[in-house]
């Protein structure tokens, strides 16, 4: 627990450079506004990423070296948000394509034994000593196979972290109190916007999957939903703007006039000022039945 005015730790674990922008960034700019400290670990390179912007397409260094210019925007998504960053090592898996799958490459993220993969998160948060760990559930938010990965390690590491007979070679045993899963697709959050933006006369990009979510598609399709509930809601609508200026410094992965930027600033701070989030696990107690944390610290402070 937090002692006096000693500030809390916060650990977030991302699949790849650009992950900790788009699901997270308000939420630690608040932390890191209050004094607490923060740590982004991107377990992969991101060398494998396609170009999402289409004004960057041909672009000559993306083209000869992804990797390069995802470290480049990574580094200005962490002066922009302000937090501490790490590196966990590891190759971009891809996202394979075609039916049947193919193969991952040869050396890729998720190819690796849990052990193996989970071994220098465990080390990092024995040394980092977070209080809160956060990640993605069990299908990685969306079923990237890096993202399912990284939740897999951080699940691996917040249990092995405080285990003296585990990872021997990774440092003196740390014990985080609490593991939340992000909730990135939440269809009241998305609802919300669609019949917002629908009321404005512009054009939803969310129309598709709210039909899906909410099993009006005739077709069948589903879209990536959360698979536990919304227990944790922090807001921190003021920093949606520091959000939006750390995912625009991902130029390669974020078409700046695509679904991340659909709707405007001032109705994202109106209609929803929160960032969603699922308490998975806790040494210091979960919400009474019916009630919404509104502190990924409750408890701690």
């Amino acid at each position: 627990m937090s002692v006096g005015n000693e500030p809390l730790r916060l650990l977030a674990v991302h699949a790849h450079p650009d992950d900790e922008s788009s699901k997270g960034a308000p939420m630690m700019a608040k932390y890191l506004a209050e004094g607490h400290e923060v740590m982004v670990v991107s377990c992969t390179d991101g060398s494998r990423g396609d170009i999402q912007n289409p004004a960057l397409l041909g672009h000559p260094h993306a083209s000869r070296d992804m990797a390069g210019v995802r470290r480049l925007e990574m580094a200005e998504a962490q002066r922009i948000i302000g937090m501490q960053h790490r590196w966990l090592g590891f190759t971009d898996s891809g996202l394979p394509e075609g039916d049947p799958l193919p193969p991952l490459p040869w050396g890729a993220f998720a190819t690796f034994p849990l052990h193996q993969a989970a071994a220098p998160l465990v080390r990092l948060v024995r040394e980092f000593r977070p209080h809160v760990v956060v990640s993605y559930d069990e299908n990685g938010g969306y079923p990237h196979p890096d993202h399912i990965m990284a939740h897999r390690v951080a699940v691996e590491a917040f249990r092995a972290a405080p285990l003296e007979d585990e990872y021997r070679d990774a440092g003196e045993p740390w014990e985080p109190s609490k593991l939340y899963y992000d909730v990135p697709f939440n269809v009241r959050k998305y609802e919300s916007f669609h019949r917002a933006l629908l009321e404005a006369g512009l054009e939803s990009p969310y129309a598709r999957w709210v039909a899906s979510a909410t099993e009006d598609d005739a077709e069948g399709h589903h879209p990536w939903a959360a698979r536990h509930p919304v227990t944790s809601q922090v807001e921190c609508g003021e920093y949606f703007e520091i959000r939006d200026r750390a995912l625009a410094a991902h130029a390669s992965q974020v078409d700046p006039d695509g679904s991340f930027f659909a709707v405007s600033l001032e109705l994202r701070q109106r209609l929803w000022p929160w960032e969603d989030y699922s308490l998975i696990s806790s040494s210091v107690g979960y919400p009474q039945d019916g009630e919404t944390e509104t502190d990924l610290f409750a408890g701690l402070r």
